[in-house]
């Protein structure tokens, strides 16, 4: 004789399922919208810092697997513009290979930073190491700030 095995229903294992499943529904929403937009409308941009100090600004940006040439840097009216494009590989129509799996695009991005005072952009130095951007912008003489000394009489 067969054991057979009786499972009862359980309305709280469903309802604990169904709230995974909108919990991930809302974080992915919300949390990261840049899933449900297309490569195309510039939510592909690259994370930066932007660290200041006394003489001027370091900017970092994270492009990994981009080319220096492939990226363009423009300041203008106080806003500092990285954009990049790369024209993506035409696939393959040959029966000897496909696609099982394609996340690695890179399209294009733009991103645009606002920095609060004017910098020297003449001075300014770009580097590029281990797909990390790093500009370094000295801020104009006229916004540093000035020590007066005092005179006693």
């Amino acid at each position: 004789m067969a054991t057979r095995i009786i499972r009862r229903y359980d309305p709280f294992a469903e309802a604990v399922s169904l709230r995974n499943m909108m919990d991930r529904l809302m974080e992915s929403a919300f949390v990261n919208p840049a899933q449900w937009l297309s490569a195309s409308a510039g939510f592909d941009a690259p994370a930066i810092d932007v660290i200041e100090n006394a003489d001027g600004y370091t900017i970092k940006a994270a492009l990994p697997g981009w080319k220096p040439e492939d990226v363009d840097i423009t300041f203008e009216n106080g806003v500092l513009t990285l954009c990049g494009e790369v024209k993506e590989e035409t696939e393959r129509n040959d029966d000897a290979s496909k696609y099982h799996v394609r996340e690695i695009r890179q399209n294009s991005f733009t991103r645009r930073v606002t920095l609060p005072t004017e910098i020297e952009a003449d001075k300014a130095k770009a580097e590029f190491e281990n797909g990390v951007l790093t500009l370094s912008l000295p801020k104009a003489e006229v916004v540093k700030p000035k020590q007066i000394k005092i005179s006693a009489k």
